[in-house]
This record gives C-alpha cells, structure tokens and sequence, in this order.
C-alpha cells in the first residue's frame, strides 16, 4: 500500500516538525467547496510513504481551535488522495496515570464543540454515519505496535473531551470532565474524526498531554513564569515522542491503507435520503468523499 497518500495533521506540538522529514516536498494550494484548508499542505515522501502534512493552525499557528476550517482541511487531503489520517494534537491529561509527556492513543470522543461545521452534507440529505468506534482501530493498532518497538511511553486508549475554547476549562468543569469518564481535555479533536468518517478516510489521533488540566491543583509555591516553563517542556517532550511515533510508523512496512477497512466504506448505509431527492450539482462537488 506504498503508493497511498497518507495524510499527517500536525497540532499544537508536532507543528511544522516532521516538514523537515519529508522528501521531494512541495507546497499545494487546494481548494474545496468549503473553502480554503488551515494552510498549503506539503506533499512529498518520507520513507517510501507519498506524504501530505497539514498545519491544523496554519502557518504561525494563526487559527484558535474554533477558526479551524476542518471541513476544507478533511475535504483537501482527500481530494489529494488521502485514505488514512494520522492526527496529533497537545491535550491535558484528566488521570494521573495519564503523565505530561506521555503519548495517548485516542479511541473515544466526547464532543462539547458547537460552533463548528461538523459535517459535509448540510442541505445535500440525510447522512448518518456510525461513529461507535470513532477512530480506526487498525490504523489505532499500528501506531501502538510501532510505539512499544520504540520504547515511546504510549497509552493504547483514552477518552477525549473536546470543548469549543478557546478559554480553557473551570476547575468545575475539570471535575465534571473525570466523573464522565474523559481521560483527556482538549479542543481539535472534534469534529475533525466525524469528518474523516464521512470522507470514508480511516483516521488516528496521537494525543500529547501537556499537563493535567485545572482539576489537580498546582504546587502553591510554584509561579505562572515556573509552571508555564513545565507545560512547554511537558509538550516538547511529548512532540519529540510523537515525531518519533509517527515517523517510525511512515517508514515501516505496516498496511496504513485498506481498502476492506470498515471505515473506507463508512458511507455504504449511512445515506437515508432517496437518490431521486438530491441534487446533480451537489452530488458532484461532493463527489471526492465517495471516492
């Protein structure tokens, strides 16, 4: 499966780092009938991998969570022909198993956002995709065999809440957020995993705990100078764990694209409205995501 894009969506964290990894690369503009993705998106390889990465925030790390145009960011990596997202993103931790630094394989949402586009086919129909297991469990399965190869501390599962921001949590909230089963707080995880699903990509969410939220209170005597300096070493840590993972797992010779996966077919039953009902002109601009 060598010859299949793969697609890396770099977060607060990995950013720009894997850029100088990538081979051959070149800089694509690509547009999208939900507008322009967060930034151009680099194509080229990495191993024997064809590669496209994605800045989520764009160059600077200009967009908040809630500016991220995740419907034109899903949409042109598919159109570039991507079938298999690898995503990555700086989270906090609401366990304390869940260590700052240590790197958290994402299985399960808990989607707070609401001001976001979150799907692809407003006035098209009735689309319902499954979401019971929102990422893919294979893509999931290569990441942490890769990890234990390379010794990198990884979490095979945990539960992210993702909340709209771009303020960060009350401590009320925090509290809420472990009694409703979350392991992990942030704000980019959603609805980019329901987008993939519907673009029928499988897609995988490396997630970088950068501290342990507002819920566990902080040392009284430490300062906001000593413990801003702790979260930035927190997550440069866990970014050169996550850069890594990812790049282990791009030049090995594990399947990253199948095309008998479930979530390539995500779309098979997920259509309720009769073909007669749709429009020619929608169908076609939406074309890519069937493909």
């Amino acid at each position: 499966m060598a010859g299949h894009v793969i697609g890396v969506i770099g977060g607060t964290g990995l950013g720009d780092a894997l850029v100088q990894h990538i081979t051959d690369a070149a800089s694509c503009d690509v547009d999208t009938p939900f507008g322009k993705p967060s930034t151009s998106i680099v194509l080229g390889r990495l191993g024997n991998r064809q590669i496209a990465f994605l800045n989520r925030h764009g160059s600077g790390h200009r967009l908040s969570p809630s500016e991220v145009p995740f419907a034109a960011n899903i949409f042109a990596l598919k159109k570039l022909g991507a079938r298999a997202i690898i995503g990555s993103g700086a989270v906090g931790s609401l366990r304390e198993e869940i260590a700052p630094g240590d790197l958290v394989l994402v299985d399960q949402f808990i989607d707070k956002t609401f001001r976001r586009q979150n799907t692809f086919f407003g006035g098209f129909g009735a689309v319902h995709c499954e979401m019971t297991e929102p990422v893919c469990g294979r893509l999931r399965k290569v990441l942490l065999d890769t990890a234990r190869l390379i010794e990198v501390k990884t979490h095979p599962q945990g539960t992210y809440v993702c909340m709209e921001g771009p303020q960060f949590s009350t401590r009320a909230e925090s509290l809420m957020h472990r009694l409703w089963g979350g392991d992990l707080i942030g704000m980019t995880g959603m609805p980019e995993a329901k987008l993939a699903r519907e673009a029928q990509i499988c897609y995988a969410l490396v997630a970088l705990p950068s501290d342990y939220d507002c819920w566990r209170p902080h040392q009284a005597s430490a300062d906001k100078q000593t413990l801003l300096k702790e979260i930035v070493a927190n997550l440069e840590a866990a970014s050169d764990n996550c850069l890594r993972l990812v790049m282990a797992v791009l030049r090995s010779d594990s399947e990253l694209v199948c095309q008998d996966c479930r979530c390539r077919r995500s779309l098979d039953l997920a259509i309720w409205t009769d073909e007669s009902q749709m429009d020619a002109a929608d169908k076609e601009k939406l074309k890519v995501l069937f493909e």
